[in-house]
């Protein structure tokens, strides 16, 4: 492809990736050599070193979970919110199943031989062992989180209450660091072992630290964020204008989101995810959002010089991660409003981008004026597709296309998708339904570039 300005390394994300199994490998190395191998002389003894590296794995998965999502740019950057929150869902799962493993297996270990049995140990263990009170408090935590992120159970929570009841991870991380350190052999057994669990520790409190609290807060401060204007688009849709100092050093790009505070009261201390709506031009940031919650609703309600605080920006759905010269930017309803920003940043000329903009009918089209004359000044096409969705299978396209194949409809709108990047943006499901019908269609995995907002 030519050369992008801009332009995401992909090497980024393999080196990260690489970090990651790196620790991993040195935690077992570590129980290696620290004899773990070597404690199988008994069954007792087997099945206690079998707890400590499941204990051990644990710790540094929940340590990694952390940091994938402390908002570390070069991890941010090199996957994407998306792809980190789906990372982040299977190595909390994963890390949860070692610890309840090391907890049993380790209680088991130590009842062999005891004549108290497995409970009479286990409350031994709690009592009377330093730390393991706390651990305890801090293994609750994580199954109070763990729980709470099972799809049943999110489904009937709102996001301000899951996020809350998410952050009880911290809690469950740092109560169980004074019973490593008092009780872990694993984590005094030699000066390496000893600098290597301190070292990732004190990491992934100085990137929580640096990264969700202090750059937020010095970038809001440095650059002093607040509302300038308020338009309702539609009876449910306002765009929000903030402007601030110097907001060309934000060094932001056309399709992504920050994570938004605005200080007006109640609400404020919840952060949402908005997406900008327009490009930005170093003088100002608009986002665009459709009123379906008591967080998106209450900014219709948004007074002129408003303060606002800022998290981000984050997200790969801009230009910097494409691999071909034209695109596709295919929005559903409001999810729309990302690739109407998109369009200002991506090569303009005929034929370069066409946007595919999905809705139930012509009054949910969001932006319409804006999005037509903007297409008409880069080159681009705007093509509406508009009904309700099938009510007989998962696709795409609405009923109106009668039995159409999803990944046919896409050729014939666009008959050379397969040689284009694709930027998709709407409710998670239906953007399923999109990726697939972009691979059917011939598109490879790398050229299909999307973000989800869902918990």
């Amino acid at each position: 492809m030519p050369h992008v300005d801009g332009v995401t390394p992909r090497w980024w994300r393999d080196v990260s990736a690489a970090l990651a199994w790196a620790v991993l490998l040195f935690v077992g190395a570590l129980w290696v050599a620290g004899g773990g191998l070597a404690s199988f002389g008994t069954v007792a003894d087997g099945v206690t070193s079998v707890g400590r590296i499941t204990g051990l794995l644990a710790s540094a998965l929940i340590l990694l979970q952390v940091l994938l999502m402390a908002r570390i740019p070069f991890v941010e950057q090199a996957w994407g919110q998306d792809e980190l929150a789906r990372v982040h869902r299977l190595v909390g799962f994963t890390s949860f199943n070692l610890m309840l493993a090391h907890i049993v297996l380790v209680i088991v270990g130590y009842s062999v031989g005891t004549g108290v049995g497995v409970v009479g140990t286990f409350l031994d263990e709690v009592l009377n062992s330093p730390g393991m009170l706390l651990a305890l408090a801090g293994a609750v935590a994580l199954v109070m989180v763990v729980v709470t992120s099972i799809r049943a159970a999110r489904r009937r929570l709102r996001y301000e209450s899951w996020h809350l009841l998410h952050l009880y991870a911290y809690v469950g991380a740092g109560l169980a660091l004074p019973h490593q350190l008092w009780t872990g052999q694993d984590f005094r057994v030699s000066a390496v072992s000893t600098v290597f669990w301190w070292g990732l520790y004190a990491t992934a409190l100085a990137a929580v630290l640096v990264f969700r609290v202090v750059v937020p807060l010095t970038r809001s401060l440095r650059h002093r964020l607040v509302v300038s204007q308020v338009v309702a688009e539609s009876p449910s849709v306002m765009s929000v204008v903030v402007t601030g100092r110097e907001l060309h050093r934000l060094k932001v790009r056309a399709g992504q989101f920050f994570q938004w505070r605005f200080i007006d009261g109640p609400g404020s201390s919840r952060a949402n995810p908005y997406s900008l709506s327009a490009a930005p031009d170093g003088r100002s940031l608009r986002i665009t959002v459709d009123a379906v919650g008591d967080s998106s609703a209450r900014l219709s309600r948004l007074r002129v010089g408003t303060p606002v605080l800022v998290e981000g920006p984050y997200g790969r759905l801009h230009a910097g991660v494409r691999t071909r010269e034209k695109s596709v930017l295919i929005g559903a309803g409001i999810g729309i409003t990302p690739l109407r920003a998109l369009l200002e940043e991506l090569p303009a000329g005929p034929g370069n981008v066409v946007v595919i903009h999905r809705v139930s009918s012509r009054d949910d089209m969001v932006l319409a004026g804006e999005l037509t004359a903007l297409a008409a000044v880069r080159g681009a096409s705007v093509i509406p597709v508009v009904g309700h969705r099938h009510p007989a299978r998962d696709s795409w396209l609405p009923v109106e296309a009668g039995d159409v194949d999803d990944a046919e409809a896409l050729r014939r709108i666009v008959p050379d998708i397969a040689d284009r990047d694709v930027y998709i943006c709407g409710a998670p499901r239906w953007m399923d339904t999109v990726v697939a019908a972009a691979r059917g269609a011939g598109v490879p995995g790398g050229s299909i570039h999307h973000e989800r907002f869902s918990y």
